[in-house]
């Protein structure tokens, strides 16, 4: 007999901010443990690990499954999957209006929204129990996704679940949708129990003494390989075997994906490359009035053939465009970092690194064999910066501009404080062993610390507060708003 096969289409990764146990690197490698081909990623209302997951992806040789967990505002919870490319663009739409309309850390959606960006998406509702409620949920979502509409079928290790799952399968009969095993997974192997209680006590404010119904439900939703999958199932193979099926549906990779660059306006009738060409030559007859010397000008003609190969001079000329509004207004600006290797950056007014009197290595800001876009970092002075940012949403408009965000990290110290009142450390101990360690630290409190201080070491919490804060640094915690960096795309920015 062939042996049973089985892929997880519904795993949340740390990424679901204080609800996941575990990262994407260690999800994938257990998969691969596990001898799963396929992985889903199903954060909560966001796509913010895919990035981590594709490399993990890639690393591990388990292939990624690009998913979203949305959640309604009527309580449904529904799984999404997108099967190509632009249906992924309509995944990233979706969440942007929910995001819009939530502000900070929530996302607002309804099932109006959902059936506008449907097209494209493989769909599994996520029940509770076999009620009216669910009945009319899925009938809601057969007629948005039709065929491609699910139930998911997951054990919650109560009593009558067998039952439950059997009540779950004849509702989904009824309503003419398939069903579709999962096993709703928040943390890779089963020793990460207990961090999966921490972080939910975290993110409830509350202690593990008092967390109470709060918990998550089940303690063994880890990932399992396909016979422990086939065991726990043994009624429902056609639901076992339809994650196969959507698996092999959504074969939609990141590697698609390229940066669409705005198109500038400024110099009608030209192609980028022909008006960036205009631009540095105009650009050299102003920085050097009294002739372009030869090495400015071998330089700029190196740099222009190699910025027409890789097709940059849109990007070019954005920031020139940026710029050049800055300056029209007395805004103090500069750019830094690698762009100061670039003579056009400096004949455009971006840079102020003299080629002439400097030996500039342009393949340290690009460089074909690297084959990665250009960053050029410029600073605008502190009281004015916000002129310049809303100058960008008024000219490219709002849904082609929006600011960057950066992930908000686990270090030793933050680790430690949230550990520590979860498991009802007092303040006082906490603050004791966090100055142990530097802020930034990313080592955690070690034992020769805690000997120092003449602490137990053998006192159940502290050492178990001291492990947990370990695993625990380096974990997302939010997303922040970036002081002053900037997404712009000729495509709608969704």
């Amino acid at each position: 007999m062939a042996a049973p096969r089985y892929v997880e289409l519904q795993c949340a990764s740390h990424f679901s901010f204080l609800r996941g146990a575990s990262s994407c690197e260690e999800l994938f490698s257990q998969a691969a443990a596990c001898g799963i081909g396929a992985l889903a990623v199903t954060d909560r209302n966001s796509l913010a690990g895919v990035v981590r997951a594709h490399e993990a992806a890639k690393a591990t040789g388990v292939r990624l499954i690009v998913g979203c967990r949305l959640e309604l505002t009527d309580g449904s919870t529904v799984l999404v999957y997108p099967t190509n490319r632009p249906a992924y663009a309509r995944l990233c739409r979706l969440l942007s209006l929910g995001k819009r309309r939530g502000g900070k850390a929530n996302c607002l959606l309804d099932w109006d929204d959902l059936e506008d960006f449907a097209d494209g998406l493989i769909a599994i509702l996520v029940p509770e129990r076999a009620d009216a409620v669910t009945g009319r949920r899925l009938r809601r979502l057969s007629a948005i996704f039709g065929a491609d509409a699910h139930l998911a079928l997951t054990l919650q290790r109560r009593p009558r679940d067998q039952m439950r799952l059997h009540e779950l399968s004849v509702l989904a009969t009824g309503a003419r949708v398939k069903t579709v095993v999962t096993n709703d997974v928040l943390f890779h192997h089963p020793d990460r129990r207990i961090l999966q209680d921490v972080v939910t006590c975290i993110r409830e404010s509350c202690t593990i003494d008092t967390l109470g119904f709060r918990r998550e439900r089940s303690a063994d939703r880890h990932l399992k390989p396909a016979p422990e999958m086939h065991r726990l199932f043994p009624r429902f193979p056609e639901a076992l075997a339809r994650t196969l099926e959507i698996a092999d549906r959504c074969r939609f990779s990141l590697d698609e994906l390229a940066y669409q660059y705005p198109e500038e306006a400024s110099l009608p009738g030209m192609t980028p490359q022909q008006a960036l060409e205009h631009l540095t030559w105009e650009g050299a007859g102003a920085r050097y009035p009294e002739g372009l010397p030869d090495k400015v000008r071998r330089a700029l003609e190196h740099e222009l053939r190699l910025i027409g190969a890789l097709a940059y001079a849109p990007y070019f000329l954005t920031v020139h465009s940026i710029v050049r509004f800055a300056r029209s207004q007395d805004i103090l600006c500069q750019g830094r970092g690698s762009a100061a290797n670039s003579a056009v950056c400096y004949v455009l007014g971006i840079t102020s690194i003299d080629p002439e009197r400097n030996d500039l290595l342009f393949e340290r800001f690009v460089s074909q064999e690297r084959k990665e876009p250009p960053d050029i970092d410029v600073d605008f002075e502190h009281e004015r910066r916000e002129v310049v940012m809303q100058w960008i949403f008024d000219t490219y408009g709002r849904n082609h501009a929006a600011l960057c965000s950066t992930v908000v990290r686990y270090r030793s110290r933050g680790a430690l404080r949230d550990v520590g009142k979860a498991l009802g450390l007092s303040e006082d101990l906490i603050k004791t062993l966090s100055s142990q360690v530097w802020s930034y630290s990313s080592d955690g409190v070690e034992d020769r610390h805690v000997e120092a201080l003449n602490l137990n070491l053998q006192d159940r919490r502290l050492r178990l507060a001291l492990d947990l804060s370990r695993q625990l640094i380096g974990f997302p915690r939010h997303l922040s708003q970036h002081p002053g960096g900037f997404v712009l795309t000729h495509d709608r920015l969704d």
